[in-house]
C-alpha cells in the first residue's frame, strides 16, 4: 500500500536542508542536498511508521508564514 507524507523543508543557517514530517512526530533529517535530503527521509518515514501500523495520517491544511516583529 502507497501512503502519501507531506514533508516541510526549510534550509537552516549553516546551508543545511532540514526536512520534517509534521504528522509524524520526531520524523526530521537533514542533508546538504535535495537528492540526498529525499532518500534520508523517505528512510526516516519508513522507520516511523515501521511499528505503526494503525497510523492515520492528519489532514493536510495548507502553510502559513507569520511575521512578527522581534
Amino acid at each position: 500500500m502507497q501512503r502519501k507524507f507531506n514533508v516541510v523543508i526549510e534550509r537552516d543557517s549553516e546551508g543545511w536542508l532540514v526536512a520534517s514530517v509534521p504528522s509524524l512526530h520526531g520524523c526530521h533529517t537533514q542533508a546538504r542536498s535535495f537528492d540526498e535530503l529525499d532518500s534520508r527521509i523517505r528512510e526516516a518515514i519508513l522507520l516511523c511508521i515501521e511499528d505503526a501500523d494503525d497510523f492515520i495520517p492528519s489532514e493536510f491544511v495548507g502553510v502559513q508564514q507569520v511575521a512578527i516583529e522581534v
